[in-house]
């Protein structure tokens, strides 16, 4: 069997696998980021959702009791 590969060509190899993991390395570097970039703003969405809900349920108790004031607190 005739091998006709040379150490130059084992090299060139070498390298491309070592540029192929070095551009997976930035990849996941960069999609774990983004994932942190993401998870902050689900945080961030959640918080404000709590919030609103709060502020919702302070209003329908509002309109309870305004409701009663007014002799018409039948639901």
């Amino acid at each position: 069997m005739d091998n006709k590969r040379g150490p130059n060509d084992l090299e060139k190899l070498l390298e491309q696998r070592q540029e192929e993991v070095d551009m997976l390395k930035k990849q996941k570097e960069y999609m774990q980021m983004k994932c942190r970039q993401a998870g902050e703003a689900v945080l961030k969405q959640e918080a404000r959702y709590h919030a609103l809900e709060k502020e919702f349920d302070k209003v329908c108790e509002e309109r309870d009791n305004l409701m009663r004031m007014l002799g018409d607190g039948v639901k």
